[in-house]
């Protein structure tokens, strides 16, 4: 469901970039948009079961927004905890998982990082780029994504161009001495497609180590990025897919291992490269009755972390205290069979290997890195068909097989039912999650060969309703999962065979956890220059791990509340402004429940006026009030933050 931005830039952004009124846009003619997130290929959200939420290009361009993160907290389910500034370490919870059990995917191609511990993605270098589209699908989604795809999906789309040459250019500056740039160019003909773009965004920081507790060092940190991608189409049937994209950054941070062992003012600082490939080949039948594509997938990663005062400290030799390897190669077919003018079945087949190397070389005076790797194989098939006049159903399933562990399987159920001429929409799905164990936790020093998938069930329920002839959007989703087997540190102060031959610990299934809530979404045109939109969510996530000291207690980090509110107003033509408020309920900063991370309100004033039809200039301030807050114990955030830009295309 795709309102709460989506429609909004309709209103306040496109109004602005190209004078649109809003009278010409009613609600329900959204529910005809295409997505593509929630079946892998696209549909109509009148015909989604699952809870989706879509944000298309000009509410990225209207929400001003840098880091993705930040946009994705202004939707549904979505909160996110960030060690710092910008560039900072930065996990995302959807509907109160783990931002390890949620999947990435950048123009088709899955982003992990097989060197972390947990294998999961970092949004911290995801900056808004050459994105123009972002949809986000909640709840278990492991059929059609396989491992990881226990909290939701996130699939991220760059731009592709719609004439034979054009492009544009995207420039800002403002507090803490940040800049942000990015520039495309791109052209379609005869059957050729191509666009290139390039990105950079910069600080001098915040104060990592929140100031009230002493922090005086400011972290920089630069975010560099490019992408690029080719489309040729052989025949109508048969067409060619090749993207690339690449990031580089460098960020200071404040650690623990300073000589008091304690959370300080640090110098320490790290690197970080990534860089995924794609290639496919789609081919099509003359009938349009099945659709073939044939593709391979590659991401690299690279993460080194220093620190100038190691040697004094630990004695060793380089001031290099941590590196991390990993990649990922998949190879891929997925088939489209159009079963009848509104059924159609998708299947498919993967071959995944992942690979890691990583070693702590300041705290080893003989370097021990770990090598390592692991397959997994994997077929699903899902069927979507429309068994009576608005009413859709979804089923599917899959089966991975695992080097390690062996096999395991998962299955879908969804239902999307458009009534009263699409005025009603009611949805619900069933969906089952699963990850596999990483690299780390299978073969590290702390390993154990013996780990089972982490696993999920979660189902939502919802209703939406369109009023006042298209003026007025309601909607209400309950969700709930329970997720079992989770994989957590066994510390042996428990007796186990294990400890034997790992007495400092080893990880284990021995963790579960439930959450449950409601998302509320409205939308109301109030009139053709004014647009207001609300959204609130509250989740109930908790350790269900019967037995353990912390049985009960609220996940760490997770608010139980967050909303988001959005009142943009077209004064003219030209000129269109914002204002935002997002709230965050308090939350705990560990497991024990002990430390609390106190409730916020952040609010924000956007302006952008159009000089012409492809230059815009905008403005807008974040946290107005200057509100102190933490997302993660200890750890500052940006206060009062302005910026001036413009964009231009041609």
């Amino acid at each position: 469901m795709k309102y709460s931005i989506s429609k909004v830039a309709q209103t306040a952004g496109l109004l602005a970039l190209s004078g649109v009124a809003l009278a010409d846009t009613e609600l329900g003619g959204l529910l005809d948009e295409v997505v593509v997130v929630a079946n892998r290929t696209a549909e109509p959200l009148s015909s989604v079961g699952s809870s989706v939420t879509a944000i298309d290009t000009a509410a990225i361009v209207e929400s001003q927004k840098v880091i993705v993160a930040d946009l994705l907290a202004t939707t549904p389910g979505i909160t996110f905890a960030r060690t710092g500034g910008p560039g900072s370490a930065t996990s995302l919870f959807i509907r109160g998982a783990a931002s390890d059990q949620t999947v990435v995917v950048i123009d088709g191609v899955v982003l992990n990082d097989p060197s972390q511990p947990g294998g999961g993605y970092d949004f911290q270098n995801l900056m808004m780029g050459d994105i123009a589209r972002i949809e986000v699908l909640r709840g278990a989604q492991s059929t059609l994504y396989g491992s990881q795809a226990m909290g939701g999906v996130v699939n991220i789309v760059t731009a592709a161009p719609n004439s034979e040459f054009a492009g544009g250019v995207s420039a800002e500056g403002g507090s803490h001495d940040s800049g942000y740039f990015n520039g495309a160019l791109g052209g379609k003909r005869d059957g050729l497609m191509w666009r290139v773009a390039a990105n950079y965004f910069g600080t001098s920081g915040i104060v990592d180590f929140d100031p009230q507790y002493g922090g005086k060092r400011l972290c920089a940190a630069q975010v560099a990025s490019g992408s690029g991608q080719v489309r040729y189409e052989f025949t109508p049937q048969v067409e060619l897919d090749l993207r690339g994209y690449y990031v580089s950054s460098r960020k200071d941070f404040d650690g623990y291992d300073t000589p008091t062992f304690g959370l300080g003012d640090d110098s320490e600082y790290g690197k970080n490269q990534q860089l995924l490939g794609y290639a496919g080949l789609t081919e099509r039948s003359a009938s349009a009755l099945f659709t073939n594509r044939f593709a391979v997938q590659y991401t690299h990663s690279n993460t080194r972390n220093f620190d100038p005062q190691a040697p004094a400290n630990y004695g060793s030799t380089t001031t290099e205290t941590y590196y991390g390897i990993g990649s990922n190669t998949r190879e891929e077919y997925q088939g489209i069979w159009q079963v009848s003018p509104t059924a159609h079945l998708t299947y498919g087949a993967q071959h995944e290997k992942s690979e890691i190397q990583t070693d702590t070389p300041a705290f080893d005076l003989v370097p021990t890195p770990l090598l390592a790797d692991a397959t997994i194989d994997s077929a699903y098939a899902q069927w979507q068909g429309e068994v009576a006049r608005g009413l859709t159903l979804t089923a599917g399933e899959r089966f991975d097989h695992h080097s390690v562990y062996g096999g395991h399987s998962t299955g879908q159920l969804a239902v999307a039912w458009a009534l009263n001429d699409k005025q009603t929409m009611l949805r619900a799905s069933v969906g089952q999650g699963f990850k596999a164990p990483s690299l780390y936790q299978l073969f590290s020093n702390y390993g154990n060969d013996a780990l089972k998938p982490e696993q999920s069930v979660s189902w939502d329920a919802g209703i939406e309703q369109h009023l006042m002839q298209g003026r007025l959007m309601v909607s209400a989703t309950y969700f709930q999962s329970r997720s079992h087997d989770l994989i957590d540190f066994f510390d042996c102060s428990t007796p186990s065979p294990l400890c034997v031959t790992e007495p400092y610990g080893y990880y284990a299934n021995i963790a579960a956890t439930t959450a449950k809530g409601i998302e509320l979404q409205t939308l109301w045109s109030i009139s053709d220059q004014n647009v207001m939109s609300a959204n609130y969510t509250y989740t109930d996530a908790r350790n269900d791990a019967a037995g353990t000291g912390t049985f009960g207690n609220a996940l760490a980090r997770r608010p139980k509340q967050a909303a988001n509110l959005s009142d943009s107003y077209h004064w003219s033509p030209m000129l269109s402004a914002t204002v935002a408020l997002r709230y965050a309920g308090r939350s705990y900063d560990d497991a024990a429940n002990t430390i609390v991370l106190g409730g916020y309100v952040l609010a924000d004033i956007r302006v952008s006026y159009a000089v012409s039809k492809s230059v815009d200039f905008y403005a807008r301030i974040e946290n107005v009030t200057d509100k102190h807050y933490e997302t993660t114990y200890q750890y500052g955030t940006p206060g009062r933050v302005g910026a001036l830009g413009v964009h231009a295309s041609f």
